[in-house]
């Protein structure tokens, strides 16, 4: 990880990651110049021929401008047509001017002669402003337009008025960090990546309901509906679990399976010299050959479910890094309910360009079995709010702010495949048969429109499909487009729950919760001791009649398994201590993996009773908390505790609370890790290794500054005499000249 702020590509892309410094290992930004150059721009064509490809496969250009330009998310319809974001108005310069201009718009792209190519643009909507995600539902489509996600009706292509479904689609964060993704998953939500939000419409209202907090920029899904995600400088992360569990309890603030590092290789390996990266003049950012070491931009995580490819890309896990010009490439492989990956490769990369203005920012799979990639195709990608002097410079040198109104579309297909727009057959029969098709596109698509157009006829051959052998994802999507329909009953999972095979026993698990039934904890009270299903058993506790005896045998023999011990402490929400007392009765040592993490929970509960509420500190520092919701809790949380795998908490931190001029000088320039924060050591990769600093920003001036830092020191638990202008202004002096961040060594 490089920071605790992100740094990812477009409404992402590449959040900052220090405060300049030095370039003492790897010469002035001059030197870089005089040895990397100008940025010329390509054509979309030759830009291909600028691309390392894997043996094998090649790249193709399916649109490019001016027929598109700043695409940032798309998606595919039933007709094989592209519906794609433009985020026109994203940093025009260096200064972000006019970035509120309504100028984004969603297109839709069509290959009218089935050459392969796109050649029709039809706008459907525009006057946006900064659009971000898309996702096609009925009678149109969803569309996130922070803070706002958009219902908009569509008919004939021609887009209608717009319905809010939520104005606090995003809360707080700047472009770089608000809520993306629309994944309309397996299991009939969507789902978001740095969100803890999921929606549905249910009887025609849509619905909103809590989830897991899940990455940055982009998500995915794997064939049996598990959720991936990542932050700039983490290459995968993911859920061992069903994206609908686990999270009930609002005082665990992190639940085991859910979010797990599934790569933890984030070494890249680009082709070319890469100084454009926001610390590039840090050590250890860049090699001796300017080349970026690790990830720092990492975004849209992709499980490729194509088919196309062949079989050994098959679920491969695809990240996009933008900052390094390339898309990377990992293994994964299930052991029991844990998932794991490595990199394909040592040394190389699946697709890499020497072209700096390469940037990949979203991956997608697609009904022709391709693996798409989204080229937003620029210099700038850093936003504002982090941009430091020496990102500023080379832009400025090199001459990246322009031209802004490039894009493309690429696809990757076997070397010498025609590939032509494949539509699906709006025929209820043949999309029941297309939940067996090897394309997992297409097997979603196949079970979404039988839910959207209600094929009720299809009822009894979909129960009839999962007493069937055969292809284990058929089953799955058949299961699940009864529970779309709301077909589903009790007597298919009991079914499926007998069966041998773990994963379709795990997917009826999963789906308990949409039945009612008065006899499945006796089911699976039976299947308990199978190590594999009680994690899948706890966390459906709750759905469950009479599980109190469940419980107790779980706790009883799973108490220091992590998975299933914090499954059952998420079911108790607001009664840790009672599940406490029980704990201690059935195993009384405290060594026990559920009761450490209860005692830590308990613990925390008690602290936040204690802490003052903040409204009248918002009213006393306005534009701090304004600033804290805009820059600060994207990584370290709105109640100040942290984040998981970027930043340790404010609450109660003694940096924070401690000598002001240290948190001061930390805030203006940086803090490299590792560091101890209420007792506990935070390191890369629990955290970012670095957090940026902002004393470089024209945006905020000394008095903001002062203001969060007094915002932050009296919030929560804190309790800190207040900031002033004045403070910031003697450390500005202090340090005058100064660029890089500081180390705790040096603060203390």
């Amino acid at each position: 990880m490089k920071n605790w702020t992100l740094f990812l590509a477009a409404a992402y892309w590449l959040s900052a990651c220090t405060s300049p410094g030095p370039a003492k290992d790897h010469g002035d930004s001059t030197t870089m110049r005089q040895r990397t150059g100008p940025s010329p721009v390509l054509d979309g064509k030759t830009a291909i021929s600028h691309m390392q490809i894997e043996k094998g496969l090649e790249v193709q250009l399916v649109a490019s401008e001016p027929l598109i330009t700043t695409p940032v998310a798309m998606t595919f319809d039933d007709k094989g047509r592209m519906w794609v974001v433009e985020m026109t108005g994203y940093m025009p310069d260096t200064l972000g001017t006019g970035e509120d201009t309504p100028n984004g718009k969603v297109v839709i792209l069509t290959d009218t002669n089935h050459d392969g190519v796109a050649d029709s643009r039809k706008v459907v909507l525009d006057s946006l402003i900064l659009p971000r995600a898309i996702c096609l539902v009925p009678g149109g489509f969803l569309l996130a337009e922070p803070p706002k996600l958009w219902f908009v009706p569509v008919k004939d292509d021609v887009a209608g008025k717009r319905e809010l479904i939520d104005d606090k689609y995003t809360e707080g964060g700047n472009v770089e960090h608000q809520p993306n993704g629309l994944l309309r998953a397996m299991d009939n939500w969507i789902y978001n990546a740095k969100s803890d939000k999921r929606y549905r419409q249910i009887n025609g209202k849509w619905v909103k309901q809590d989830t897991h907090f899940r990455g940055q920029w982009g998500i995915s899904q794997d064939n049996f509906g598990r959720l991936f995600t990542n932050n700039n400088s983490e290459n995968l992360l993911g859920d061992y679990f069903p994206p609908g569990l686990g999270a009930r309890n609002p005082n665990q603030k992190t639940i085991a399976g859910y979010d797990e590092k599934i790569v933890p290789d984030n070494r890249v390996y680009p082709i070319h010299p890469t100084p454009g990266v926001n610390r590039g003049y840090m050590k250890g950012v860049l090699d001796d050959s300017l080349r970026l070491v690790e990830m720092t931009a990492a975004c849209s995580p992709l499980i490729y479910r194509g088919s196309l490819l062949g079989k050994e890309y098959d679920n491969n896990a695809f990240v996009a890094e933008p900052a390094g010009n390339l898309v990377k490439r990992n293994i994964l492989q299930d052991s029991g309910y844990i998932v794991k990956g490595r990199q394909a490769y040592q040394k190389k990369e699946f697709l890499a360009s020497d072209d700096e203005r390469f940037r990949p920012v979203s991956l997608y799979d697609a009904p022709d079995g391709a693996l798409y990639v989204v080229d937003m195709y620029r210099g700038i990608i850093q936003h504002k709010t982090y941009l430091t002097p020496y990102l500023k410079d080379e832009i400025r040198s090199r001459e990246l702010t322009n031209p802004l109104n490039c894009g493309r579309i690429y696809r990757i297909v076997p070397t010498g495949a025609r590939i032509r727009p494949m539509a699906l057959d709006n025929n209820p029969d043949k999309l029941f048969a297309l939940l067996e098709n090897p394309n997992g596109w297409i097997r979603d698509k196949a079970q979404q429109m039988i839910i959207d157009h209600r094929y009720t006829q299809l009822i009894p051959h979909l129960k009839e499909r999962l007493h069937q052998e055969g292809n284990t994802y058929g089953i799955i999507h058949a299961l699940w487009t009864l529970e779309g329909l709301g077909a589903l009953q009790y007597p298919e999972l009991d079914f499926l729950l007998h069966q041998k095979n773990p994963y379709l026993q795990a997917a009826a698990i999963a789906a308990l919760p949409s039945v009612k039934t008065t006899t499945a904890t006796a089911t699976l009270t039976a299947l308990s001791d199978n190590v594999f299903l009680a994690p899948y058993i706890a966390l459906v506790l709750p759905y469950l009649p009479n599980p109190a005896a469940l419980q107790t045998k779980l706790m009883t023999r799973y108490a220091n398994d992590r998975y299933v011990g914090d499954a059952i402490i998420n079911n108790n929400s607001g009664k840790e201590s009672q599940l406490l007392d029980q704990l201690i009765k059935i195993n009384g040592d405290t060594t026990l993996s559920m009761r450490r993490h209860l005692d830590a929970i308990i613990k925390d509960i008690e602290n936040h009773r204690k802490a003052k509420m903040t409204d009248a500190l918002v009213k006393q520092y306005p534009k701090g908390a304004k600033l804290f919701a805009n820059v600060c809790q994207t990584c370290h949380g709105k109640d100040g505790d942290g984040i998981k795998s970027l930043a340790p908490p404010l609450n109660q931190s003694q940096l924070v609370t401690g000598d002001k001029k240290r948190l001061i000088s930390i805030v203006l320039y940086g803090l490299t890790g590792p560091i101890d924060v209420n007792g506990k050591h935070y390191k890369a990769p629990e955290i970012s290794a670095d957090m940026p600093g902002i004393g470089s920003n024209d945006e905020y001036n000394d008095q903001d500054i002062a203001e969060v830092l007094s915002f932050i020191r009296n919030c929560w638990s804190n309790q800190a005499p207040k900031v002033t202008e004045k403070d910031i202004q003697e450390v500005r002096m202090k340090y005058k000249g100064r660029q890089k961040p500081f180390t705790i060594e040096e603060l203390n």
